[in-house]
């Protein structure tokens, strides 16, 4: 017969977990600013060099919280001082993200713009060069032939 097994987490290991989320949330901060002040400068969403390291921090952000929240129901932070310190990061970084969410918007409609005010380029230079009407028929352009000769 195996032993039960303990599945009660100890509050030194809560603690070190959340000391962990800190350290984890405050690097994702770093990087959601960063991109936000890129961001901020006009550059568009493609060009962005964060994108890669921010999604890697995020989805260890969020297994980590995963991970703490299902072994033990909630994380259970017995330091008052390091619980306030979690709260406080945790509340930087959704502001943060909402900045970042923002900031993006602004940028994927800058470059939709863009896109736009280049494919009505392309349609007009097309259409000053095409030798088909609206109709889809063959248009010659009209030429006049003067007959200015005196005799």
């Amino acid at each position: 017969m195996t032993p039960a097994r303990n599945t009660k987490i100890s509050p030194a290991g809560n603690d070190e977990r959340a000391r962990s989320l800190i350290a984890l949330i405050d690097g994702l901060i770093e990087i959601v600013n960063e991109e936000n002040v890129e961001l901020a400068k006009g550059l568009p969403a493609s060009r962005l060099k964060h994108v890669d390291e921010k999604n890697r921090l995020a989805t260890l952000f969020e297994q980590s919280v995963a991970e703490a929240v299902g072994k033990a129901a909630s994380l259970n932070v017995q330091d008052r001082v390091l619980r306030e310190q979690l709260m406080e990061r945790i509340l930087r970084l959704r502001a943060a993200m909402d900045e970042n969410v923002m900031r993006l918007r602004a940028a994927i409609d800058a470059s939709n713009r863009r896109i736009e005010a280049i494919m009505h380029a392309i349609r007009e230079q097309i259409a000053n060069v095409s030798p088909y009407g609206a109709a889809g028929r063959h248009v010659t352009p009209s030429m006049s032939f003067g007959t200015n000769v005196r005799a």
